[in-house]
């Protein structure tokens, strides 16, 4: 161990915190949190640990130069923190928090009818007021709950609930809810109520709350009530994890942060030999568990910032089995074609005149204020070499060959050009880097997402759904008989035949259509 790191050591002190560890160009290459800095940073130099230590920990002491610290109040606050600078430097021995995931926040609208608390990851710009973050999600949906039965709020889904929502609900007769829906009380009492409940959330009346719950457990106890005493228990635990002081790590905190969308902009756009930085992006990825469902997603940015509301995601189409270059292709097509006929229907006027070529005439209409759709200014594809080459195809076909496209690649997060065999390397300090990398894990966030969701709904559905010449009312039937996929496929046709409107023959095309799963 260096001498000045040692010294470093020294002056380190015993409290909560994150560290930094860099290496000897000044690169951050790893983000931890600790309850004691001190002891934790002392690990890293302990000879008896290295040689103990896998080979990726290994790694990482030997390139360990320099060091930095930044303390906190408490463990949810290194928490928070380490977060937050993870996603910012993607550090490249940290693997956990380097996607776009946040933690949780608490939402509520006043200005809704009957308000109710909600929990979101991402804070919008509208009327609502925010909680959070959180860094403990059960214990705050435990919260949660108890303060909807604790001050009486609404939890049911109807934005505005009446008469109607009031007759399947159960939560007024458990003395869970105030039933504002049926009028039992009025839209001040329950305001009163739900600003009451943001009070607490805010961390205001919380040790006086903790009190009156920590004297009602031992008065339970006392009378060996030990069911209700350990319920009250586990609130006040909840409570006290969700309610601990935790700061929120924004800009101007003396927290660092390389998340700067205008300066990113600017460099990416220079580093691109771009007319000025790309205010829009489009990122697409595919996504290919298996060959069930081979899905797309497009993420769209606007300012360096995600523009959530024209995400798009694709289920693929045309093409059979794993091949990620045909689908990139359809993808493309699919989305640029529909920015193409989109415009061309608001703006028939274009079409007829055919004087401008399409990607002139759509950066018109943008200026002008009259395309539905604007064309992006970069579109990026994750993926080297063949995805990029996929995309442009699909570009020119389109008479858009002059946009702007890009492929990055993960493993060395290479940036390729159309056209180009070498491929650009950028310091993974770079902001313009950074920024690419965003949207690319965005995007890819996004295509996993909609391939688990389709995942889910087919696990609910039945094989039979897909079986040719099996109606839902055969299939009713059929599992109605034999209970299950597994005991249809032992059955005979003779067996299977005996049920109504089902003959031999169509009791043999679906022992056949089984056996060939």
């Amino acid at each position: 161990m260096a001498v000045d790191l040692k010294e470093q050591l020294r002056t380190v002190p015993h409290k909560p915190g994150v560290y930094l560890m860099k290496d000897r160009l000044g690169s951050i290459i790893y983000v931890g949190k600790a309850r004691d800095l001190k002891k934790r940073l002392s690990c890293y130099f302990m000879p008896s640990k290295k040689m103990r230590a896998d080979l990726k920990t290994r790694a990482l002491i030997d390139s360990i130069c320099d060091f930095e610290i930044h303390e906190v109040r408490n463990e949810p606050e290194s928490l928070l923190l380490e977060g937050k600078l993870i996603k910012q430097y993607r550090p490249r021995y940290n693997v956990a928090f380097r996607d776009d995931k946040r933690f949780l926040l608490v939402r509520i609208d006043l200005e809704e009818p009957w308000p109710k608390f909600t929990t979101t990851r991402l804070k919008k710009e509208d009327s609502a007021r925010y909680f959070g973050p959180f860094a403990h999600s059960g214990a705050l949906r435990s919260t949660l709950a108890w303060l909807h039965r604790e001050f009486g709020l609404r939890s049911c889904q109807p934005k505005n609930p009446g008469e109607q929502d009031y007759k399947h609900c159960n939560a007024d007769i458990i003395r869970n809810c105030t039933a504002p829906c049926i009028d039992k009380i009025s839209r001040e009492e329950y305001l009163e109520r739900a600003m009451e409940a943001c009070d607490l959330l805010e961390g205001k009346g919380r040790r006086e709350r903790l009190r009156g719950l920590r004297k009602e457990m031992e008065a339970a106890s006392v009378r060996m009530d030990f069911e209700r005493a350990a319920k009250l228990r586990d609130i006040m635990q909840n409570l006290e994890k969700t309610l601990s002081p935790t700061r929120q790590f924004t800009r101007g905190r003396g927290v660092p942060t390389t998340v700067k969308p205008t300066e990113d902009l600017e460099e990416l756009g220079r580093l691109m030999n771009l007319p000025g930085p790309p205010e829009i992006m489009e990122c697409f990825d595919i996504s290919n568990i298996s060959d069930t469902h081979i899905v797309a997603s497009m993420v769209r940015f606007r300012g360096g910032a995600p523009d959530n509301q024209n995400y798009r995601r694709y289920r693929i189409k045309t093409v059979k089995g794993q091949d990620d270059f045909a689908s990139m292709a359809e993808v493309v097509r699919r989305r640029y074609a529909r920015i193409l006929m989109e415009n061309g229907e608001a703006n028939p006027e274009v079409a007829e005149a055919n004087q401008e070529r399409p990607l002139e005439a759509l950066r018109r209409l943008a200026k002008e204020g009259k395309s539905p759709i604007t064309i992006p200014d970069l579109v990026i594809v994750d993926g080297g070499k063949g995805q990029l080459s996929s995309a442009v195809a699909e570009l020119e076909r389109l008479g858009l060959g002059e946009l702007t496209i890009v492929g990055l690649a993960k493993q060395r997060e290479e940036i390729f050009f159309p056209g180009e065999s070498e491929p650009l390397l950028l310091s993974h300090e770079t902001g313009a880097l950074k920024l690419m990398q965003r949207i690319r894990d965005e995007a890819h966030r996004f295509a996993n997402g909609y391939n688990e969701l389709l995942l889910r709904k087919r696990m609910k559905e039945s094989l039979l759904d897909e079986c040719p010449g099996v109606s839902p009312r055969r299939k009713a039937a059929l599992l109605k008989k034999f209970g299950s996929v597994a005991r249809l496929r032992e059955a005979s046709a003779t067996e299977i035949a005996t049920l109504p409107g089902i003959s031999e023959k169509t009791a043999e095309g679906i022992l056949e259509w089984l056996d060939n799963l």
